[in-house]
């Protein structure tokens, strides 16, 4: 911006020595035009003060133009954010902040996540507050960079056309939502890898698995490990909430064409959702290890979404709108 800034600056300096130069220009000597006639010299004379005039007044209309563009540039950046609806900004504002607090408070020592993120029902570190503060923890830089940059693509466009009440109300029941789904898979998968256990087995999993894995360790029996992470692991991010806008686009306008890297066509909207769904599908199914990813929030975010549009669509089918 700096850089910029200084650019048209020294145009502006170098168009005003030229507009409002006072020298005169010597007169060229008669002897040059003996050869002309007198009237051939007035009619020369006319078409250089002509030809003067224009590009001075080029010359001004380019100084205007760059002057308002200089005066303009402290704005741009307010004038754009004044662009994005008031949830929409205020949601990436939200995030930011607690993205950067979530590093500050790592650098004392303090893990956010394991404060906010949502956990298990059944660990002691739950809360039902969770439920709406694991949306606004995120994970790392990229985590966080791509959930709000779908909230700024897709998000703002739903506010526009829903509203900000509704597009808030939407945005926190699918997050809710997504929590739910969640907690009900991390349920089986917690009863499932409990059955085969010895009571002996899962009590010293409650006693001693949170410490192990703030000290970034666990347990060397298989089982007890799996039950380790499901019990005392967090949930963290805002994607339920987003596949949920992300479908809500796609209702809303399922023709829409949209390029997805690296495809090199368009591919309508609807495609594009039903595409990640089954994505996510296969993802949450195959269950491969080491993937931390939450695949069946981000389905019930999607569900959450899909279930109150739908709602939306028969409750206000008198007027024949769902998006009002």
């Amino acid at each position: 911006m700096a850089a910029i800034k200084s650019v048209l600056f020294i145009t502006l300096v170098l168009l005003k020595c030229i507009l409002f130069n006072k020298k005169s220009i010597p007169s060229q000597s008669p002897q040059k035009y003996s050869k002309y006639s007198e009237y051939q010299i007035k009619r020369e004379e006319k078409r250089a003060q002509k030809l003067k005039k224009n590009q001075q007044d080029t010359l001004f209309l380019l100084h205007n133009r760059i002057y308002s563009y200089f005066c303009s540039l402290d704005k741009s950046k307010e004038f754009y954010m004044n662009n994005i609806p008031t949830v929409t900004k205020n949601l990436l504002i939200i995030n930011v902040l607690m993205f950067l607090g979530t590093l500050v408070a790592e650098s004392y020592g303090i893990d956010l996540a394991d404060y906010l993120g949502l956990h298990f029902v059944l660990s002691d570190r739950f809360n039902v507050g969770q439920l709406i503060t694991y949306m606004f923890m995120h994970a790392g830089f990229t985590h966080v960079f791509f959930n709000m940059f779908a909230v700024w693509m897709f998000g703002r466009i739903l506010e526009q056309v829903w509203g900000p009440k509704r597009f808030l109300a939407y945005y926190m029941i699918c997050g809710i939502g997504a929590g739910l789904i969640q907690e009900a898979v991390t349920a089986v998968r917690y009863f499932t890898i409990e059955s085969g256990m010895s009571p002996e087995a899962i009590q010293a999993v409650f006693e001693q698995g949170s410490k192990a894995l703030q000290s970034n360790m666990n347990f060397v029996d298989p089982a007890m490990a799996s039950l380790n992470l499901v019990l005392n692991s967090s949930t963290v991010g805002a994607s339920g909430a987003v596949y949920a806008i992300l479908l809500g686009f796609g209702m809303l306008f399922p023709n829409q064409p949209m390029f997805i890297f690296p495809l090199p066509f368009p591919i309508k909207a609807k495609y594009f959702v039903m595409g990640y769904a089954l994505i996510e599908l296969y993802s949450g199914l195959a269950n491969s290890a080491g993937d931390n990813v939450a695949h069946f929030a981000h389905l019930g975010g999607m569900i959450f979404g899909f279930l109150l549009i739908m709602y939306w669509r028969n409750k206000n089918r008198g007027n024949g709108y769902y998006y009002n």
